[in-house]
């Protein structure tokens, strides 16, 4: 979804995942500018020292985030120990998109995040929740074991604020203009667009890697 498309059309998350990019991809070598872009400028990377960092910029209204997610939990558990995955929240424009970023922070920090982040996909493209305001919030937080008030409060704490400015740091950085797309080690991006779709764009990031853990 691109920074001006503010559709949020349904599409259903749970949409079966597709097949596991280890192959080839079919255009053969990725070619940069094409596949992947350089960044003129590397964006500060936080992953501990010797890990690459692998970031997926998304947005929970966008229905590409929702139906790549189970292709992206697959992709993420077979990762090899020198990578550091994470996500990134985005905010192309202040109402909702903030409101899903706290929401986000609020869940990591409550280590939440591996159980819940298909099922807040969930609630806003099948149950069609837009999960931005209190009650809503707390019916979500009810439903899925989670105390409403701890919730409400983790989403509204002074200490997510910090991790919205990196965020929005980040996503500056790396000059991210539509999501889903996945930014690697501070050095280059790649999404579905540019790859051809979201399967390629996990294989042009594992291309990536392995030239990044290339000497020189």
């Amino acid at each position: 979804m691109k920074r001006r498309q503010f559709s949020t059309t349904l599409l259903g998350a749970g949409a079966a995942a597709l097949a596991l990019p280890h192959a080839a991809i079919a255009q053969g070598t990725p070619v940069e500018g094409r596949q992947y872009v350089r960044l003129s400028q590397p964006v500060p990377v936080y992953a501990p020292a010797g890990k690459l960092e692998v970031i997926e910029f998304f947005w929970y209204g966008c229905p590409h985030c929702a139906a790549f997610e189970p292709t992206l939990e697959a992709w993420e558990k077979q990762l090899p120990d020198d990578v550091a995955f994470r996500r990134v929240p985005v905010a192309f424009r202040p109402e909702t998109y903030s409101a899903h970023q706290r929401l986000f922070y609020a869940l990591d920090s409550m280590g939440f995040v591996p159980a819940l982040q298909r099922k807040v996909f969930y609630a806003i493209h099948v149950e069609r929740q837009r999960l931005d305001n209190p009650a809503e919030l707390a019916a979500f937080a009810t439903k899925n074991g989670i105390d409403p008030a701890r919730l409400t409060e983790a989403v509204a704490s002074f200490g997510i604020q910090a991790k919205l400015k990196q965020a929005n740091q980040l996503v500056d950085g790396y000059k991210i203009d539509g999501v889903p797309a996945i930014g690697i080690h501070g050095r280059f991006y790649t999404s579905g667009t540019l790859a051809g779709d979201n399967e390629r764009a996990l294989a042009v990031t594992d291309y990536l890697l392995q030239r990044l853990r290339k000497p020189g």
